[in-house]
């Protein structure tokens, strides 16, 4: 007799990433064991969470090296190559389960290494992006963003001028020239959508200077099929790109990034610039749900 009993359902855990406490952070499911899982299972899990994205991990490449995985994730619509703070809840699950080290995340943006430390009893997870690339945004482009947003051209922060930045998924950078204007964010949904789908990206990074290296984000997610996320480890490291490229930091910064406050789930984001490497280092704290 053929075996027709459904399948065990996988295990997901629930995290909150860029956050020390429940309150704060963005949410993540994590799939410690997607093995039996295909695309189709993915998509429902992560629709049926309804968090920004989810992480599902499987064996890595190399099978006998026990800290490398390849990881996936999910929006609540569809696959995206990479996301900062499912990486981070991922890492601190691993963590939680096989001890503070490196880990190596196999990614479709590419290879992504982690580092968990314990600081304080607190597990945080230092995740280092691909190598970066910025471009210039087109200005019909800025346009139509800046319609879809309810922004003016005389809002912007001229000191940090519109581009897409690239370190793992492109984001477009969109500079407010005061706290204000960033904490109004009532965008049209539909109309962001068709720009980000078009110039493929994946948020827009919006950003508020408050001194040289510390900064309010938030960051629309219409393609994900949510309205903002609450903390953006993937934009984070593209804004760290981005500020470097056009000199608004040194070679070697450590940036203070401030996200989710404006939607009461404050969020802490802190990257990282090394002189002679390229890549961006973003670095999280996590906790279970």
């Amino acid at each position: 007799m053929t075996n027709t009993a459904p399948a065990q359902a996988p295990d997901v855990l629930h995290y909150t990433a860029f956050s020390t406490s429940p309150d704060g952070g963005n949410g993540a499911g994590v799939v410690l064991d997607a093995r039996a899982l295909d695309d189709a299972d993915m998509v429902r899990i992560a629709a049926d969470l309804g968090y920004s994205e989810s992480a599902f991990l499987t064996p890595g490449p190399d099978r006998d090296d026990e800290r490398a995985f390849t990881l996936r994730y999910f929006s609540p619509k569809a696959e995206v190559d990479f996301c900062g703070h499912a990486t981070v809840a991922a890492a601190v699950a691993l963590g939680e389960r096989f001890g503070a080290g490196d880990y190596a995340f196999h990614t479709a943006a590419g290879l992504v290494p982690v580092a968990v430390r314990d600081e304080d009893g607190v597990l945080k997870a230092t995740l280092t992006s691909v190598e970066p690339r910025l471009h210039e945004a087109a200005p019909d482009d800025v346009d139509e963003a800046l319609a879809a947003l309810g922004w003016k051209h005389d809002e912007l922060d001229a000191g940090l001028p519109p581009r897409i930045s690239y370190a793992g998924v492109r984001h477009l950078v969109l500079a407010a020239a005061t706290r204000e204007r960033l904490a109004d964010l009532d965008y049209d949904f539909d109309a962001l959508l068709a720009l980000m789908r078009r110039l493929d990206l994946t948020t827009v990074q919006l950003v508020w200077r408050e001194d040289a290296t510390t900064f309010h984000v938030r960051d629309p997610f219409p393609v994900g099929g949510v309205v903002e996320d609450a903390a953006t480890g993937a934009a984070a490291a593209a804004f760290g790109a981005y500020a470097r490229a056009l000199g608004l930091v040194p070679d070697a910064a450590r940036l203070t990034l401030h996200q989710g406050h404006d939607m009461g789930r404050p969020s802490l984001l802190e990257v990282e610039l090394r002189e002679g490497d390229p890549r961006v280092r973003v670095t999280g704290a996590a906790v279970r749900l």
